[in-house]
């Protein structure tokens, strides 16, 4: 059976989604005023590998990828390239989503952009306006709508926040991101009021204006899955303010649970530092397959480990992994290429072994490397016995079809 690590409980639970079968999946997708980098692929793999092994578990999963296109970094952006931010975000969600087909990511059932809902985080802000768990306030002459977390029982729950620790004045935080510390101690933004001068406006029922970022994921996930998923997942880095705020939006409004699991991926390295552009070490797909490394090479190395671990990327540990790889593909051509007739009925017995190990390291939280690894060993063993004349073409076969359900999952090998 499935366990997975639950951030919300900080513990390892069997899988049990609410309805039989039936998976909601929510994940959070890229901020589209820039084009993803290999440490936001980390993430989109982990998830696409959780998916995928739902799904060759039976269950039918139904997932969404949010497309944050409407913020305050994104009309920056592109002000400063002189474009309109439909044409910035959407240019960078064209690469994103050339990378996904490059790297065999599973197409989500549910693609929205934060401006496809605004209706939508309208009614959101109405009804939490209306209990109280929001508020109008006028900031430099625009109105604006805040949340206050203190009338929200349990906030900060994800992120397990001690809010004892809440400072007793009153503090609100206009933006909608802030960099450095991962806690913004006060009331965050809502709902943007627009000036006269701000091109990026939608005319709702509360007025003239734009979603805030967080209230935007909660929009687009109850409108299309409804208020209660079974998974959602992100980077580790969402997991302070914007998950936490998530949570309390949506579950403000309907009084229900919003998620039964929360999953997330741990940081991508770059020589032991973390990924930014002022120290030059960002990294997109484009510059690894100019580097003349494959496409199924970059999804091995982003998968092969564990998603809550740290994973520190170097081009050498890039290249040790792409020959692993290549050398496990090459025993399966080895394999898919048998002419021997004659077997002395050892593989048969190994051969329901491929499945049954990489299920069990599966089950295991996700743990592909182990999953890997033991397919790895079960397939050298697999060539040695060819070699000896030991494995005939319809062992082969065999081996050859518990390896492609495997592949199914991980996307490799074939």
């Amino acid at each position: 059976m499935l366990s997975v690590y639950n951030s919300l409980t900080r513990k390892t639970e069997p899988f049990k989604p609410i309805e039989d079968m039936k998976v909601k999946m929510y994940t959070c997708g890229p901020s589209t005023y820039q084009r993803p980098h290999i440490g936001n692929y980390r993430t989109f793999l982990f998830e696409d590998v959780l998916q995928r092994y739902l799904e060759y578990l039976g269950y039918h999963v139904t997932r969404l990828i949010t497309l944050t296109d409407v913020e305050d970094k994104a009309i920056a952006e592109a002000r400063k390239e002189r474009l309109s931010v439909e044409e910035q975000t959407q240019r960078n969600e064209a690469i994103f989503f050339r990378d996904f087909e490059l790297l065999r990511i599973k197409m989500p059932d549910y693609k929205v952009r934060a401006s496809s809902v605004v209706e939508q985080a309208a009614q959101l802000v109405k009804t939490l306006v209306a209990t109280g768990y929001a508020y109008w306030y006028t900031h430099k002459g625009t109105k604006n709508t805040y949340f206050s977390p203190l009338k929200f029982a349990g906030f900060g729950k994800l992120a397990h926040l001690n809010i004892s620790q809440w400072p007793r004045k009153k503090r609100r935080f206009h933006l909608d991101t802030y960099p450095g510390t991962p806690w913004n101690k006060g009331d965050f933004i809502l709902w943007h009021g627009c000036k006269k001068n701000d091109s990026v406006c939608w005319d709702t029922e509360i007025g003239r204006g734009r979603p805030a970022w967080n209230i935007q994921d909660a929009a687009m996930v109850t409108k299309h899955l409804g208020f209660s998923v079974d998974v959602a997942c992100g980077g580790v880095d969402n997991l302070a303010r914007h998950h936490d705020y998530t949570l309390a939006v949506a579950e403000a409004v309907s009084g229900k649970a919003f998620a039964r699991y929360w999953l997330h991926g741990a940081h991508l390295l770059v020589d032991g530092k973390k990924m930014s552009k002022s120290k030059g070490n960002v990294y997109y797909v484009d510059d690894l397959l100019a580097k003349g490394f494959r496409a199924d090479h970059i999804r091995f190395f982003l998968i092969y480990g564990s998603y809550s671990e740290k994973l520190n990327f170097t081009f050498q540990k890039l290249a040790e992994t792409s020959r692993k790889l290549d050398s496990m593909k090459g025993m399966v051509e080895e394999l898919q290429n048998t002419k021997v007739a004659f077997s002395n009925g050892e593989v048969k017995a190994l051969a329901g072994g491929v499945v049954s190990g990489f299920e069990r390291h599966m089950d295991d939280d996700l743990n592909v490397k182990a999953a890997f690894d033991k397919v790895y060993e079960m397939v050298t063993r697999f060539n040695e016995l060819l070699e000896q004349k030991k494995l005939d073409v319809e062992d082969a076969k065999a081996v050859i079809r518990g390896l492609r359900r495997v592949d199914s999952v991980l996307q490799v090998i074939f």
